[in-house]
């Protein structure tokens, strides 16, 4: 390998008094939402927080910046969806349309499209431009806590608690494919070059070909849920986990390269999100209500 892969903490963010449990970066801010009822965001070049707050009546368990970073929408606990133009800031949109949290948001540039998902397996798409909803899918497969457009935007994946991955076509909201990943649920899905990358409650990160619809590795990669998986350049992965740890993969033999722990300056429970800054850089947030930036040294 090329790369550099000697990473440590670069920043600390504490401020949150509650669980963290989703991350967004608009390329100077880094937006978090926390089990505190408040989305903040944080200034990288200054490390310090900045005077954004958004207060909300629930807690919010995801967030998504759309519409070019200029509108950050909220899903929380109790499914209500809030909507905020960023620019003008003030909520501009609110929806009481699912009945459970909602987990999972995602956009789809190429289609102009955002997404939202529940507790109750409920995925809903909506229009970008004017906010409102297109169509609603009830899938009876428990809790969907991850949303994936596809590279060409033709595809959403959601990662489904009944252990499948559904495969849905953004034109016509079909479903194309169901595929079995993981006992237990499906945590995190990534999309690569004919191939998808996923993490499951079964700890565990297996790797499929799209072409032949069939897994061909399973990885034992950590303790407990695997909750997240970025893909950070072109040789390295993040995986994040329940069991406290971030691991650093090499993606060209599916070595594990690096584990930042406690004793590594890591988090102290639950690493539930992370977010990608840059080639070399990105962020995690934890039940320890933290925020860390890791960097190569």
């Amino acid at each position: 390998m090329s790369g550099v892969t000697d990473f440590s903490k670069k920043l600390v963010f504490e401020g949150h008094s509650g669980a963290i449990y989703s991350l967004q970066y608009d390329g100077q801010f880094i937006y978090s939402a926390s089990a505190d009822k408040y989305v903040v965001r944080w200034n990288l070049a200054t490390g310090e927080q900045d005077k954004f707050a958004i207060r909300l009546p629930a807690t919010p368990y995801s967030i998504q910046l759309i519409d070019g970073h200029s509108k950050l929408i909220t899903g929380l606990s109790n499914g209500d969806l809030h909507i905020f133009d960023l620019v003008e800031r003030k909520e501009v949109k609110f929806y009481k349309l699912h009945k459970k949290g909602v987990f999972a948001l995602a956009e789809n540039q190429l289609k102009r499209q955002f997404y939202s998902a529940d507790g109750d397996g409920t995925f809903s798409v909506w229009d970008t431009q004017t906010l409102e909803l297109l169509i609603q899918l009830p899938f009876d497969c428990g809790k969907i806590r991850r949303i994936i457009p596809s590279k060409d935007g033709s595809l959403v994946y959601l990662c489904c608690q009944d252990g499948n991955i559904r495969c849905i076509d953004t034109t016509y909201f079909n479903l194309i494919d169901v595929f079995f990943a993981h006992e237990g649920g499906v945590g995190t899905i990534l999309e690569r070059t004919h191939l998808l990358i996923t993490g499951g409650k079964d700890a565990h990160i297996s790797l499929l070909d799209i072409a032949s619809k069939s897994f061909f590795k399973r990885i034992p990669a950590h303790n407990y849920m695997v909750y997240e998986l970025i893909q950070l350049n072109d040789e390295l992965m993040i995986s994040v986990s329940r069991d406290k740890t971030i691991k650093i993969w090499n993606t060209e033999d599916w070595s594990v390269l690096q584990r930042l722990d406690l004793k590594k300056g890591g988090h102290r429970h639950s690493v539930n999100c992370a977010v990608k800054i840059d080639d070399t850089t990105f962020a995690t947030a934890s039940d320890d209500a933290r925020i860390i930036v890791w960097g190569v040294k």
